[in-house]
């Protein structure tokens, strides 16, 4: 089994302030630089698992596109990144509280400038499933690029899952408008913001109203759990106690977990399960890669 997945790769600067951050003045912090990006987050943890993983995106020429390949070619991923002289290898400037929960600032840097030949055919005739992170369309600079894979994906006879990613963007644009872009889509994995932004309502069950666009639905609901909904039925798994140090990248990881366990044919309880264990594993740590 092959996974492609196709996002960002990212160099984060990730910055835990010891106090709330004072404007225009200085705040103490423990500062780490780590590989990241939701693509980069998402393959690094479904090779973790044991799947062969291959990642489609975009880095610059420069310093921090090498460090990224290196660190994701070491921790088993494939990288099918394609070197873009005109733009910088993205940076996200990840906030940490004390509680655990991060804001982000990011600039995609070459990332946006992806384009639907950075897929080749013979990554597609290798593959049996296409993983697509939302950041993709939802920049219009992206959003051709990442329909065009979709749909290559699909033609190509690959299952397909999409990540939201962003429910702030979602809501910019218009919940029919993504929907419409991600129409077909075997599996769709929003958090409860993002299932907020497309349906209204954080309420696992109101994803229900979205498999006339998708397969199925997995929800993530942070201390509560996840959900899984389809045609079937409706499944739901606890959370696993976890000390959340960092947040950055839980969703990536539930994604993989989830995936990992999908695409070798378990069913729907034992699938939430993989991924919940995955994404407490990630807010266990700093960084948003799998560590050890």
């Amino acid at each position: 089994m092959t996974v492609i997945v196709v996002g960002d790769a990212a160099m984060d600067v990730v910055a835990r302030h010891h106090s709330p951050i004072v404007s225009a003045g200085d705040s103490r912090a423990d500062i780490a630089l780590a590989v990241g990006g939701a693509g980069a987050n998402t393959a690094a943890w479904l090779a973790a698992c044991g799947v062969d993983t291959v990642l489609v995106g975009r880095v610059g020429d420069d310093m921090a596109g090498r460090q990224v390949r290196a660190e994701l070619t070491a921790a088993g991923v494939r990288c099918a990144l394609a070197i873009d002289p005109a733009a910088p290898t993205c940076c996200v400037v990840v906030l940490v509280d004390g509680d655990g929960q991060r804001s982000m600032l990011a600039d995609r840097g070459a990332n946006a400038r992806l384009a639907g030949a950075d897929l080749t055919v013979n990554l597609l005739e290798t593959a049996s499933h296409l993983h697509l992170s939302g950041y993709v369309l939802l920049d219009p600079v992206s959003r051709d690029a990442g329909l065009e894979m979709l749909a290559a994906a699909r033609g190509a006879g690959l299952t397909t899952s999409v990540d939201p990613q962003a429910a702030l963007h979602i809501t910019a644009q218009g919940a029919a408008t993504f929907l419409a872009m991600v129409k077909g889509v075997d599996l769709l994995l929003p958090n409860a913001d993002e299932l907020a932004a497309l349906t209204g309502s954080r309420d696992p069950a109101s994803a229900a109203g979205l498999l006339d666009a998708v397969g199925a639905v997995a929800v993530t609901t942070g201390p509560d759990g996840a959900s899984w909904i389809d045609r079937v039925g409706r499944w739901d798994v606890p959370a696993v106690a976890a000390e959340c140090v960092d947040s950055t990248g839980a969703g990536d990881a539930f994604d993989a977990g989830l995936l990992a366990a999908w695409l070798s044919g378990k069913p729907p309880l034992d699938v939430l399960r993989a991924g919940v264990a995955a994404g407490s594993k990630a807010v266990s740590h700093v960084g948003a890669q799998p560590q050890g």
